[in-house]
């Protein structure tokens, strides 16, 4: 990508009972992207009608960008939450709904990539996406990934192109940080991990 071309369009969509970190990581390393120079527009959105949503540890995000089928997206990053729990709410929620999933099918269709943290990957997987690709997620929910016939593994990152996944919930950073040395290379990728002190 080139400085003349237009800014790459980064969507994370946050739903009720989201995971905030999941969430906020990705932004913050996009956000510290958009600070350093690099042609990058990222936002918070919801895939429902309220711009309002509030995340399983009590954080409420407000005024909310829109998400729907035509919302200008080159990636997309999809946050997990609240799939351990067992209860509904969160990626449960969001699955049984069928919104999410169905944005994230004509997203990818449309040309996006499309990327999970954690368990954002059962959205994924609710979305068709990951028939026939490889896939990872929180370490405690692999096996439920598994059984809905999934090829799991057990990397941080596993990119497969235009489908990427993250494990656990702190791997937001890495899935993020990756996808801009893949996007703007290794080096501004290293730029960014500096501004965040941020060390594996």
């Amino acid at each position: 990508m080139t400085a003349a071309q237009s800014p790459m369009q980064v969507i994370i969509p946050v739903f009720p009972g989201v995971e905030e970190l999941d969430a906020i990581a990705p932004l913050e390393v996009f956000g510290l992207a958009r600070q350093v120079g690099l042609p990058v527009e990222v936002r918070l959105a919801s895939p429902q009608p309220a711009s309002r949503v509030k995340g399983i540890h009590g954080v409420t995000f407000a005024d909310l960008a829109p998400f729907d089928a035509d919302s200008p997206a080159d990636l997309v990053i999809v946050p997990g939450g609240a799939w351990l729990s067992g209860g509904n709410t969160g990626v449960r929620l969001a699955v049984s709904e069928g919104t999410l999933p169905a944005l994230l099918q004509a997203q990818y269709q449309r040309g996006a990539t499309i990327a999970s943290v954690c368990t954002g990957a059962f959205l994924l997987q609710a979305s068709g996406l990951l028939t026939n690709t490889p896939a990872t997620t929180h370490h405690l929910a692999q096996e439920d990934l598994r059984a809905l016939g999934v090829d799991t593994r057990t990397d941080r990152i596993l990119d497969a192109g235009r489908i990427v996944t993250a494990g656990g919930i702190t791997s937001g950073l890495d899935l993020a940080l990756h996808l801009v040395a893949r996007t703007f290379g290794p080096d501004r990728a290293e730029q960014i991990r500096d501004l965040l002190e941020y060390t594996q």
